[in-house]
Protein backbone atom coordinates (compact mmCIF):
# COMPACT_ATOMS: atom_id res chain seq x y z
CA UNK A 1 0.00 0.00 0.00
CA UNK A 2 1.55 3.53 -0.95
CA UNK A 3 1.88 5.85 1.81
CA UNK A 4 -0.08 8.83 2.37
CA UNK A 5 1.01 12.62 1.96
CA UNK A 6 2.39 13.36 5.50
CA UNK A 7 2.71 17.21 5.58
CA UNK A 8 5.27 17.22 8.25
CA UNK A 9 7.87 14.92 6.26
CA UNK A 10 10.15 17.22 4.63
CA UNK A 11 10.81 16.39 1.09
CA UNK A 12 12.71 13.89 -0.89
CA UNK A 13 15.28 14.50 -2.87
CA UNK A 14 15.90 10.80 -5.27
CA UNK A 15 18.86 9.73 -7.13
CA UNK A 16 17.22 7.06 -8.91
CA UNK A 17 19.09 4.44 -10.63
CA UNK A 18 22.09 5.72 -8.97
CA UNK A 19 24.79 3.09 -9.72
CA UNK A 20 27.97 3.94 -8.26
CA UNK A 21 27.30 7.60 -8.25
CA UNK A 22 25.77 8.86 -5.06
CA UNK A 23 24.97 12.12 -4.75
CA UNK A 24 24.87 13.65 -0.92
CA UNK A 25 21.62 14.94 -0.01
CA UNK A 26 19.78 12.36 -2.16
CA UNK A 27 18.19 9.13 -1.29
CA UNK A 28 20.39 6.93 -3.65
CA UNK A 29 18.13 4.08 -4.94
CA UNK A 30 19.27 1.46 -7.75
CA UNK A 31 18.42 -2.22 -8.05
CA UNK A 32 22.08 -3.24 -8.08
CA UNK A 33 25.39 -2.46 -5.99
CA UNK A 34 25.21 -0.73 -2.76
CA UNK A 35 22.67 2.39 -2.51
CA UNK A 36 20.89 3.62 0.18
CA UNK A 37 17.88 2.19 -0.91
CA UNK A 38 17.58 -1.51 -3.44
CA UNK A 39 14.60 -1.10 -5.74
CA UNK A 40 13.37 -2.26 -8.89
CA UNK A 41 12.37 0.86 -10.24
CA UNK A 42 10.23 -1.27 -12.93
CA UNK A 43 8.13 -2.58 -10.02
CA UNK A 44 5.08 -0.19 -9.74
CA UNK A 45 3.36 1.12 -7.63
CA UNK A 46 6.57 2.98 -5.85
CA UNK A 47 6.82 3.32 -2.24
CA UNK A 48 6.91 7.04 -1.92
CA UNK A 49 3.75 8.96 -0.64
CA UNK A 50 2.24 11.08 -2.80
CA UNK A 51 3.85 14.65 -3.04
CA UNK A 52 6.65 13.82 -1.10
CA UNK A 53 9.39 15.01 -3.61
CA UNK A 54 10.84 18.21 -3.89
CA UNK A 55 13.77 16.68 -7.05
CA UNK A 56 14.43 13.39 -8.55
CA UNK A 57 17.70 12.92 -10.69
CA UNK A 58 18.09 10.14 -13.54
CA UNK A 59 21.14 10.45 -15.00
CA UNK A 60 21.71 7.77 -17.51
CA UNK A 61 19.04 5.80 -16.26
CA UNK A 62 15.84 6.49 -17.96
CA UNK A 63 17.00 4.91 -20.92
CA UNK A 64 17.33 1.57 -19.50
CA UNK A 65 13.31 1.54 -17.88
CA UNK A 66 10.15 0.81 -19.73
CA UNK A 67 11.30 -1.78 -22.45
CA UNK A 68 7.29 -2.12 -23.39
CA UNK A 69 4.88 1.20 -23.21
CA UNK A 70 2.70 0.40 -20.02
CA UNK A 71 6.22 0.31 -17.66
CA UNK A 72 7.53 3.37 -19.03
CA UNK A 73 3.52 5.19 -19.02
CA UNK A 74 3.49 3.93 -15.49
CA UNK A 75 6.97 5.13 -14.60
CA UNK A 76 6.08 8.35 -15.75
CA UNK A 77 2.26 8.52 -13.67
CA UNK A 78 4.94 7.79 -10.20
CA UNK A 79 7.02 10.25 -10.84
CA UNK A 80 4.01 12.81 -11.50
CA UNK A 81 2.12 11.15 -8.17
CA UNK A 82 5.15 11.32 -5.85
CA UNK A 83 6.39 14.33 -6.65
CA UNK A 84 4.92 17.75 -5.20
CA UNK A 85 3.75 20.90 -7.34
CA UNK A 86 7.01 22.60 -8.58
CA UNK A 87 9.54 19.85 -8.43
CA UNK A 88 12.09 19.85 -10.63
CA UNK A 89 13.10 15.85 -12.69
CA UNK A 90 16.84 15.87 -14.19
CA UNK A 91 17.26 13.67 -16.83
CA UNK A 92 20.40 12.99 -18.70
CA UNK A 93 20.63 10.42 -22.14
CA UNK A 94 22.44 9.60 -24.42
CA UNK A 95 21.11 10.69 -27.83
CA UNK A 96 19.45 8.24 -29.60
CA UNK A 97 21.60 8.69 -33.05
CA UNK A 98 24.95 8.41 -31.10
CA UNK A 99 26.93 5.03 -30.76
CA UNK A 100 26.69 5.28 -26.70
CA UNK A 101 23.16 4.66 -27.17
CA UNK A 102 22.99 2.07 -30.32
CA UNK A 103 25.98 -0.15 -28.65
CA UNK A 104 24.28 -0.87 -25.04
CA UNK A 105 21.51 -3.76 -25.08
CA UNK A 106 20.20 -2.54 -21.77
CA UNK A 107 19.35 0.73 -23.48
CA UNK A 108 15.28 -0.04 -24.44
CA UNK A 109 14.19 3.31 -25.22
CA UNK A 110 15.05 6.65 -27.07
CA UNK A 111 14.29 9.34 -24.48
CA UNK A 112 14.29 13.15 -26.45
CA UNK A 113 12.86 16.27 -25.55
CA UNK A 114 9.70 15.88 -28.11
CA UNK A 115 9.23 12.80 -26.62
CA UNK A 116 8.86 14.31 -22.96
CA UNK A 117 6.71 17.13 -24.39
CA UNK A 118 3.92 14.94 -25.14
CA UNK A 119 3.69 14.68 -21.41
CA UNK A 120 2.83 18.99 -21.06
CA UNK A 121 -0.76 19.13 -20.73
CA UNK A 122 -0.80 23.23 -22.17
CA UNK A 123 0.96 21.89 -25.34
CA UNK A 124 -1.50 19.32 -25.44
CA UNK A 125 -4.13 21.70 -25.55
CA UNK A 126 -2.29 23.47 -28.11
CA UNK A 127 -2.60 20.53 -30.18
CA UNK A 128 -5.75 19.67 -30.04
CA UNK A 129 -6.45 23.45 -30.84
CA UNK A 130 -4.49 23.68 -33.72
CA UNK A 131 -5.57 20.14 -34.94
CA UNK A 132 -2.00 18.25 -34.90
CA UNK A 133 -1.60 14.73 -35.23
CA UNK A 134 0.54 14.71 -31.59
CA UNK A 135 -0.16 11.91 -28.83
CA UNK A 136 -1.75 14.31 -25.63
CA UNK A 137 -0.29 11.66 -22.89
CA UNK A 138 -0.29 14.73 -20.07
CA UNK A 139 -3.93 14.62 -20.77
CA UNK A 140 -4.24 11.12 -21.04
CA UNK A 141 -2.45 10.33 -18.29
CA UNK A 142 -3.68 12.89 -16.16
CA UNK A 143 0.48 13.68 -15.82
CA UNK A 144 2.08 17.37 -16.90
CA UNK A 145 5.52 18.16 -17.09
CA UNK A 146 6.62 21.74 -18.22
CA UNK A 147 10.30 21.41 -20.36
CA UNK A 148 12.66 24.42 -18.88
CA UNK A 149 15.64 23.26 -20.09
CA UNK A 150 17.45 21.10 -22.50
CA UNK A 151 20.90 21.06 -23.27
CA UNK A 152 22.47 19.29 -26.22
CA UNK A 153 26.10 18.03 -25.59
CA UNK A 154 28.27 17.84 -28.28
CA UNK A 155 30.15 14.63 -28.80
CA UNK A 156 33.87 14.37 -29.17
CA UNK A 157 33.41 13.39 -33.51
CA UNK A 158 31.73 16.72 -33.43
CA UNK A 159 34.78 18.97 -31.81
CA UNK A 160 37.02 16.90 -33.69
CA UNK A 161 35.20 18.49 -37.21
CA UNK A 162 34.93 21.59 -35.51
CA UNK A 163 37.85 22.32 -33.25
CA UNK A 164 37.01 26.28 -33.47
CA UNK A 165 35.52 28.11 -30.32
CA UNK A 166 33.25 29.15 -29.70
CA UNK A 167 31.24 26.41 -30.85
CA UNK A 168 28.74 27.62 -33.80
CA UNK A 169 25.54 26.92 -32.29
CA UNK A 170 23.72 27.12 -35.60
CA UNK A 171 26.08 24.95 -37.62
CA UNK A 172 25.86 22.17 -34.33
CA UNK A 173 22.48 22.12 -34.48
CA UNK A 174 21.82 22.25 -38.12
CA UNK A 175 24.25 19.03 -38.39
CA UNK A 176 22.62 17.10 -35.49
CA UNK A 177 19.50 17.15 -37.92
CA UNK A 178 21.40 15.15 -40.35
CA UNK A 179 24.11 13.06 -38.68
CA UNK A 180 24.74 10.64 -36.48
CA UNK A 181 27.41 11.27 -33.60
CA UNK A 182 26.94 14.97 -33.37
CA UNK A 183 25.25 15.41 -30.12
CA UNK A 184 26.49 12.44 -27.36
CA UNK A 185 23.92 13.10 -24.90
CA UNK A 186 20.94 14.96 -23.88
CA UNK A 187 20.30 16.72 -20.56
CA UNK A 188 16.55 18.36 -19.39
CA UNK A 189 14.48 19.24 -16.41
CA UNK A 190 11.33 19.13 -16.11
CA UNK A 191 9.01 21.00 -13.61
CA UNK A 192 6.08 19.55 -12.14
CA UNK A 193 3.02 21.01 -12.77
CA UNK A 194 -0.40 20.22 -10.62
CA UNK A 195 -2.58 22.19 -7.86
CA UNK A 196 -1.35 22.61 -4.95
CA UNK A 197 1.00 24.15 -2.48
CA UNK A 198 4.16 25.90 -4.22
Amino acid sequence: MIATENLDTPPLRLNLGCGSQKMAGYLNVDRFGDPDLSLDLEQLPWPWADNSVSEICLIHVLEHLGKTADIYLGIIQEMYRICQPGALIDIVVPHPRHENFLNDPTHVRAITPTGLRLFDQRLNREWIEKGLPFSTLGLHLGVDFEMIRTHLKPSAFWHQRHPERPIDEALFMQESLFLNNVVEEIAMTLKVIKPGRG
